[in-house]
């Protein structure tokens, strides 16, 4: 079923922005395999799972952005990304089939070259609420303390193009993926582990 829901987000994906004829007939293959799949596991009539993928067009949830907040020794790790004057989280979306967890893992180990384990929720904020530009789909991100567990920061040079650790009380410039409202928030709740994830 994993499997089968990246196919179809694929598919959904491909047929909202494909601009020709023949990738419009790609994408619906894949989707008409997505539902073959699903039917096979399910049980249910392909044609059935067909029409109802079909109705589905965009993104019609919210996309999740995932932020790894790693500590170490009151130093927090940020990444530059090419061409951005600012500094952000390690970070990214977050895939169909993925667990949070392991999405954020997965980004920091892209970002900055540490492998983590993500601890907990820090908090999860709506992107609409914090007076960023419209952007095409609407977006939570998800803010989670993760434990470094090796390596050196070291960007990948595609994605990132510096990784570092910066002291807490000497942060640079924040590009606009790190609102620098919601990483106080999150700050705050990774340092008392009493106080509850922040949540819009």
């Amino acid at each position: 079923m994993r499997w089968t829901r990246a196919l179809q987000a694929l598919a959904q994906t491909g047929l909202t922005y494909a601009e020709g004829p023949y990738d419009r007939e790609r994408y619906e293959a894949v989707q008409r395999i997505a539902a073959e799949m699903a039917a096979a596991a399910g049980g249910e009539e392909p044609e059935e799972l067909l029409a109802r993928f079909s109705e589905e067009s965009g993104y019609r949830t919210p996309k999740v952005d995932v932020r790894g907040v790693v500590l170490e020794s009151d130093r927090l790790l940020l990444v530059r990304e090419p061409g951005s004057p600012g500094w952000c989280l390690p970070g990214g979306w977050a895939d169909v089939g993925e667990t949070p967890s392991r999405a954020v893992e997965k980004e920091v180990v892209e970002e900055a070259g540490l492998t983590v384990r993500a601890v907990r929720p820090l908090g999860v904020f709506d992107r609409d609420f914090r007076g960023r530009l419209r952007w095409p789909a609407h977006v939570y991100k998800l803010y989670v303390l993760c434990e470094p567990l090796g390596g050196t920061p070291v960007p990948d040079g595609v994605e990132t193009e510096a990784a570092a650790y910066f002291g807490l009380d000497v942060l640079p410039e924040l590009s606009l993926k790190t609102p620098s409202e919601q990483l106080e928030r999150a700050l705050e709740v990774a340092r008392d582990p009493s106080v509850p994830a922040a949540l819009d």
